[in-house]
């Protein structure tokens, strides 16, 4: 399948959803025009195929002549032939049209969310994502699927009707009058169907973030006792979900009666003007027989007509979430005009805090808070919302380095980093060249891989879920150690560890980045204790810096956080002094 570059200019210029779903028909013509040639192929020899055996019972039958009988019916023979090779070929047109829509969206979507990063989350939630990968792809594929057979009913439409009016121009004019009106009796229920069907969709789209997050922090729910809330949300939910449908069902059922009941009315109409014109002598035995074979044939391109429009209506409202998700920008894009990469080994200085993070050295930060030492690490590493200019490398702003070159040379590593489902050694070893066994090694997780009986070659289950908080934290760390960066930023690296595996993973994480440039938040005096030097975080500025031993000394604020003291504690812990 062909890829699509996520600066092609189709992306750009999809901002609306008929807009996406014309841009996604021109780069999949080739294959549309093909299903769409064999449709009018295979629809078409069904719509002559009344004409034919109408010949053949006047000039065959009627007519006692066994020698015209014998040729038209191996004329209905040929055209048996071709409809039988037309319709295998239109089906697998079909199919491959149907595939290539729906994994192109997928390709979008995917390319749009590694493009976003860590905006994706901030702005579309991670329910509304599913639902394009589940529902929204199968909407847009199933009215690529249905172009070849709509315009098979366009074309078969027009051959009837030109053959009817050379036998009989009342009946022509009630086929080229008859259908448009039918056509537009259905029309009315096409609005609110568009309308409740986006209505479900939203909805769906909420569920599924629902239960995201119910699958998600299921270990925290059970460990608070909060199931059966979430149950009851989730059950809600479902059944509000459940009545959108219901409502869009009730149209789509008045929808499908519809398709069947109107055609039906029409094929009376026309078989009793050709029956009373038969009895007239207006027109022949065979002649009323393939009138009949008309008015049943055109319940087909009626029929695909109505359903055409349905999912066009269903591909629209599909096309809205996907157009949504690929319209976002990343908060951090290329500038336009990039600076020169700075020189390896160089400083990184938060001017908003006062943060400044020596070359080649561990650098431990502190804070009382620990969501605004992890809002700190994001923004060393342009991972924080907004992003702004005050993070700089050796004097340059991050924002105006390439941000492919800063993702290279700075990693963040948090706690809520997650595996993705495969194999293991794949989830470590990100570039393809890491250390891996030495990277378990320092992150003291090699018991874990002693463990799995496959080794490497474990498969990981969904977001790690097979291993235990402290386990995936310690394999976390490993896969950032393997990636070995210039800057390593970890976000509470040992918070899920006892004490003596933090022991470990202190002595080991200096001599494992000698001479690269390491950056921790914690809390823990195992960690400090290791570190080179210890920046103390308060109220967003860093008030301290020193070595965790100099810091225990002479600020009682510091020693309150690391020690935990109270403040009667630490008056008397001042005073034993």
């Amino acid at each position: 399948m062909q890829r699509l570059p996520l600066d092609h200019p189709g992306v750009a210029e999809t901002g609306t959803p008929g807009r996406f779903l014309w841009w996604m028909a021109r780069r999949q013509w080739r294959t549309l025009a093909g299903g769409m040639f064999f449709g009018i192929v295979w629809m078409s020899a069904q719509a002559v195929m009344p004409a034919v055996i109408g010949h053949a019972i006047d000039d065959g039958v009627a007519a006692k002549d066994r020698e015209q009988l014998v040729e038209w019916a191996a004329v209905l023979f040929g055209i048996g032939l071709v409809q039988a090779v037309a319709g295998i070929m239109r089906h697998r047109f079909a199919v491959t049209n149907w595939l290539i829509a729906a994994y192109r969206v997928v390709q979008l979507v995917t390319r749009q969310a590694t493009r976003l990063g860590g905006t994706l989350p901030r702005k579309v939630s991670t329910g509304e994502v599913v639902a394009i990968g589940t529902n929204d792809l199968s909407h847009i594929g199933q009215v690529m699927d249905v172009s070849a057979r709509f315009a098979g009913a366009v074309v078969s439409f027009v051959v009837v009707s030109a053959i009817l009016l050379q036998t009989s121009v009342t009946l022509g004019l009630v086929v080229l009058v008859g259908v448009p009106l039918l056509m537009l009796g259905v029309a009315p229920l096409l609005g609110p169907l568009q309308r409740r069907s986006a209505h479900q969709r939203h909805l769906m789209g909420r569920l599924s973030n629902t239960a995201s997050d119910i699958v998600g922090g299921l270990r925290v729910l059970r460990g608070i006792g909060g199931e059966q809330v979430f149950l009851d949300r989730y059950r809600r939910e479902s059944q509000t979900t459940r009545g959108a449908g219901v409502q869009v069902a009730k149209l789509q059922s008045v929808l499908d009666a519809l398709q069947v009941f109107l055609p039906g009315l029409f094929v009376v109409v026309v078989v009793w003007i050709g029956a009373r014109y038969a009895v007239e002598g207006t027109i022949t035995p065979g002649e009323l027989v393939a009138f009949y074979g008309y008015s049943a044939f055109l319940m087909i391109p009626l029929r695909t007509a109505t359903e055409f429009a349905n999912k066009v209506i269903r591909a629209r409202v599909a096309a809205t979430r996907i157009v949504h998700v690929l319209s976002l920008e990343p908060e951090v894009t290329v500038p336009a005009e990039i600076a020169p990469s700075p020189a390896a080994g160089s400083d990184l200085v938060d001017t908003r805090t006062g943060l400044q993070v020596r070359a080649g050295l561990l650098t431990a930060i502190v804070s009382e808070q620990p969501d605004d030492s992890a809002e700190l690490a994001d923004r060393l590493g342009m991972a924080a919302s907004p992003v702004d200019d005050e993070v700089r490398l050796c004097g340059v702003p991050l924002t105006s380095l390439d941000p492919t070159e800063v993702r290279e040379r700075i990693v963040v590593s948090d706690t809520g980093a997650m595996f993705f489902s495969g194999r293991l050694g794949d989830n470590l070893d990100l570039t393809g060249h890491g250390d891996v066994e030495r990277a378990l090694d320092t992150a003291s997780a090699a018991d874990v891989l002693e463990a799995l009986t496959d080794g490497l070659d474990t498969v990981v289950a969904e977001r790690g879920r097979s291993f235990s908080g402290g386990q995936r934290q310690r394999l976390v760390l490993a896969r950032a150690l393997a990636i070995d960066p210039e800057i390593l930023v970890l976000v509470e690296p040992t918070s899920a560890v006892d004490a003596h595996t933090e022991a470990r993973i202190a002595a080991r994480l200096r001599g494992h980045r000698e001479g690269r440039t390491t950056v921790v938040t914690s809390t823990s005096p195992l960690m400090l204790d290791a570190a080179d030097a210890v920046a103390f975080l308060d109220s967003g500025r860093i008030v301290a810096v020193g070595t965790h031993e100099d810091l225990l000394a002479t600020d009682p604020a510091y020693r309150r956080v690391v020690t935990r003291e109270s403040e009667p504690e630490l008056a008397v812990s001042e005073a034993s002094r």
